[in-house]
């Protein structure tokens, strides 16, 4: 030991060994857990073999507590403990009273031992023959709670805790260290389970047995609860209501006798009935579960399933509240899921950090498994024109190159080898013949001269740069995937034009900002992060297009006011719908569909019930991101000019040109009622990943039409 350790024991020794070894001793005489033979000498080589400074203290536990971004509780995460810590102005004087009349009579006397106690207990049980009586001050339950968790019987275990008593005492000395103490062990001490989970602390047991808080509860509550620590199954509320009653009623009189309450008072509360409610839905009731779900798994990655089911964790997420509220009434507005609407899911965004604001369904938690917004996996239709957009201006090629816009287009050999190959536009565009350059082919999403693209720029490329701008799902680089064949989630699809948002940074959607755990220890499992995903002058090219597809494009029925940018997406059927858009500080992707399958959607609510282009997706994203984007209305700033040369590609038609101003509209002319293309669906395949190359003009293995979920959709009437 050394000469520090021997001088605290030393010190902590005088005044208080020969009150251990006196009431160690009395145990020992009158046999109560031992035999007298060991004499004094056992107890106070016992003793004197503790030191409170060397014992590790024990978590009592908790469950970990999610909260919104701005503060509201989401729920509780699943744990073994039930447990809320609450200061001592949070607790009623009533239950503090209770347990001092009914644990410890003497506590506020003693010095953490109770030598009038012991004496007490002593004759008691040598009348008795058997313990009927302990002697165990709050302070030796607190120590036994903390530190040793000992529930032996063993007259070791009892002159340890003693001792130990002792130290807390010279720890935590007066007035003051007495509401240290009984405050302590309020919140730590047990009383009872419920659904399989330990009640501890009486703010918990004030939850789950009278749905109230420990600032609350009643006289007949407060003596209820303190009656339970020393027997909680025996006095279980629920599983033994009289016993629980009876001794309750005892804990009453206790008080009445000691002067906490007066006779009347505890007459009156003697007589009212037990009033238990089951409360312990507290802890299982939760909001936005899909989300907490997906905060639940975050967290299992980063710190491992065991560390998360102990619980005791803090947990702050990004979660907009007010967002998702807006987002289930656009929804809501919109689509009748009860008269057969297709379902919705909206998710955003911030571009500049990351954070998941919105994450929510039209569908309830428990109807679907997995969560649409940010698990569900469908194809995004022309919304997936941006990637192959971005591909062909990081290769250089002008937005006013000029392709042929037929509106049939067969996909030649190699890249396409089936019996049927053929693309065409939704609405017939370009049936006539003749060109269009790439701006106006995006405004008006136009599948044959994306196709040509795709194949001019490489699909390879393509995938890259989805992979580069936040597309994490399986892609196959099938020529099919340039109109939106591959499945992916409406995350992924807000994360990619998040992209276009900021200037070509891709962030990582987070969900949490911080979790702080029991010890206080603060962690940040998900930092704010940002990578160069394509070059700023390609990025300002492109928000610049999508910005002229709002105001005069497909997506113009989705026109907030405010600077913003946007393309829509409809898959065959339909059986998608899609529109993607984003301001300066807000990036949202909207779904519209049914959950599984190639169900072709309909609406209750739109004219003539066929869904197509932006019919429901741009009025949802329209009116949610009317309320989302909340007083900020401002432009996008650091926009840079683009250089771009004609393109090299076989399919091209004709030159486009050297550069562009960001003051400069040309080919941006409005396409009137310009409608959005269809896919023709491809499968899933492998994934492309890494970063964007230079141009691949073609050079694709051949993809024959039975790879192919339905076939590409027919020539246009």
């Amino acid at each position: 030991m050394s000469h520090a350790a021997r001088k605290r024991r030393q010190r902590r020794s005088k005044g208080g060994a020969t009150r251990i070894v006196l009431v160690l001793l009395v145990l020992l005489v009158l046999g109560i857990g031992g035999s007298a033979a060991a004499g004094v000498g056992y107890v106070v080589s016992v003793a004197d073999s503790v030191d409170l400074d060397e014992l590790d203290r024990v978590d009592p536990g908790a469950p970990s507590v999610v909260y919104a971004k701005d503060g509201t509780r989401l729920g509780y995460l699943p744990g073994p403990v039930l447990r809320e810590k609450v200061k001592t102005t949070q607790m009623t004087d009533l239950v503090r009273n209770a347990t001092v009349a009914v644990e410890d009579r003497r506590f506020y006397d003693h010095a953490g031992v109770d030598v009038e106690g012991v004496f007490r207990a002593a004759t008691r049980n040598l009348t008795a023959g058997s313990n009927v009586e302990g002697a165990s001050t709050l302070e030796m339950q607190l120590i036994r709670n903390l530190y040793t968790e000992d529930r032996t019987g063993s007259i070791e275990r009892k002159i340890r805790e003693a001792a130990l008593a002792q130290q807390l005492e010279d720890r935590h000395p007066g007035r003051d260290g007495k509401t240290w103490v009984l405050t302590t062990y309020l919140n730590t001490a047990p009383y009872g389970t419920v659904g399989g989970q330990d009640i501890k602390g009486v703010q918990a047991a004030a939850r789950v047995y009278f749905r109230t808080t420990a600032k609350k509860l009643t006289l007949p509550q407060a003596a209820m609860i303190a009656g339970l620590p020393q027997a909680p199954t025996q006095y279980n509320p629920y599983n033994n209501p009289e016993a629980a009653l009876a001794r309750r009623n005892d804990v009453i009189r206790r008080m009445a006798e000691q002067g906490y309450v007066t006779p009347e008072e505890a007459a009156e509360a003697q007589e009212t009935k037990l009033g238990v409610k089951d409360g312990g839905t507290y802890y299982t009731t939760r909001r936005e579960r899909f989300f907490l779900n997906h905060v639940r798994n975050v967290l299992k990655d980063k710190y491992g399933r065991k560390r998360v089911a102990q619980g005791g964790l803090k947990v702050y997420t990004t979660i907009d509240l007010k967002k998702q509220k807006l987002a289930r009434k656009a929804m809501g507005d919109n689509l009748n899921p009860s008269a057969g609407d297709p379902s919705s899911a909206i998710v955003t965004l911030d571009p500049a950090t990351g954070n998941i604001e919105a994450a929510a369904s039209s569908q309830p938690f428990g109807s679907n498994q997995y969560d649409l917004a940010l698990q569900g996996s469908r194809q995004p239709g022309s919304t997936y024109k941006t990637i192959v957009l971005t591909t062909a201006l990081e290769q250089g090629i002008s937005p006013s190159t000029s392709y042929p816009a037929p509106g049939r287009f067969t996909i030649p050999p190699p890249f396409c080898t089936g019996t049927d190959c053929s693309i065409k536009n939704f609405a017939g565009e370009g049936s006539k013949g003749g060109s269009m350059d790439l701006r106006t082919a995006t405004l008006k999403s136009v599948n044959t001269v994306f196709m040509q693209l795709g194949l001019d720029v490489g699909m390879e490329n393509v995938s890259k740069t989805a992979r580069a701008m936040g597309i994490t799902s399986k892609l196959n680089s099938y020529p099919s995937e340039s109109l939106g064949s591959a499945s992916v989630s409406p995350l992924e699809i807000a994360r990619v034009y998040a992209t276009i948002s900021n200037g070509g940074m891709r962030v990582t959607p987070r969900a949490i900002t911080k979790v702080v755990f029991a010890d206080g220890d603060v962690k940040r499992p998900q930092p704010v992060r940002r990578t160069r995903a394509i070059p700023k002058d390609v990025a300002s090219e492109v928000n610049r297009i999508l910005q002229a597809d709002m105001k005069g494009g497909t997506a113009a029925a989705a026109d907030i006011g405010c600077p913003a940018g946007a393309k829509t997406g409809t898959t065959d059927g339909p059986t998608d719908v899609w529109l993607a858009g984003y301001t300066p500080k807000l990036s949202t992707a909207v779904w519209v569909g049914f959950p599984t399958g190639s169900k072709t959607i309909y609406s209750t609510t739109t004219a003539g019930g066929n869904i197509q282009g932006a019919s429901v997706s741009a009025p949802i994203w329209k009116q949610y991101m009317q309320g989302a984007h909340g007083d900020f209305c401002g432009d996008f700033k650091g926009l840079v000019p683009f250089s771009g040369t004609k393109g090299t590609g076989k399919f091209a038609s004709g030159a486009g040109t050297k550069s562009s101003d960001p003051s400069d509209t040309s080919g941006e002319s409005s396409p009137g009622d310009a409608t959005d293309g269809t896919t023709g669906g491809a499968t899933n395949g492998a994934s492309a990943g890494g970063t964007t190359t230079t141009a691949s003009t073609g050079g694709a293995e051949p993809y024959p039409a039975d790879s192919y979920e339905s076939a590409p959709a027919a020539p246009a009437e």
